[in-house]
């Protein structure tokens, strides 16, 4: 099944040019992870439900002007966002220097205008507000909510793609005004700000 027919099926609706720039995305990540040791599984249907599971979201959140993605890796879900909203003032924050490497790469091949990457972890990012606060499989949503509050603006939203132990994350991390839609084993919290 082809990546446009997969977002479809789950009406996730986008342009022409998001697909050519995804497959410069899918074709440098397959040739840099192996190398590089970037991303788990690198078959062309993991990568597609890697890309869905970041895309999912789009179906139930808000609209935002801006965004930061906290540890982005090899670009899941930070980057496959940005590539998908060229409107948004999109911020990938990732420690580690050969997936920023990689990053960049992709940022420059595909002149990503509305795309800043920070090499340093989110603690250590100064100058910074956003709407909205991703996170995938970084660590728990209190610890998340703590390590994020420099960048965060009052009325800051969340987007935390979680796995199974999301219900013991939300007794001990206290939040509010939260909801939680699944897909297959993942947990996408949406705390609204």
């Amino acid at each position: 099944m082809s990546l446009q027919t997969l977002l479809e099926n789950h009406q996730i609706n986008l342009d022409e040019q998001f697909y050519k720039d995804i497959e410069v995305f899918i074709s440098d990540l397959q040739q840099w992870g192996k190398i590089h040791n970037l991303s788990g599984n690198l078959s062309i249907e993991s990568i597609h439900e890697n890309i869905l599971d970041s895309l999912y979201p789009l179906k139930f959140i808000d609209n935002y002007k801006s965004f930061a993605d906290i540890g982005t890796g090899a670009g899941y879900p930070g980057l496959v966002l940005a590539i998908a909203l060229k409107d948004v003032k999109s911020y990938l924050i990732e420690p580690r220097i050969k997936r920023v490497s990689f990053l960049n790469l992709i940022k420059a091949k595909l002149k990503l205008e509305n795309l800043t990457i920070h090499c340093k972890r989110v603690e250590d990012v100064n100058d910074l507000k956003v709407d909205l606060i991703t996170s995938r499989a970084v660590t728990n949503t209190s610890l998340l909510v703590d390590i994020t509050q420099n960048i965060k603006k009052e009325n800051s939203s969340y987007l935390f793609y979680k796995g199974s132990m999301l219900d013991s994350e939300l007794q001990e991390a206290n939040v509010n005004n939260y909801e939680v839609h699944q897909r297959k084993d993942r947990n996408y919290l949406y705390i609204r700000g």
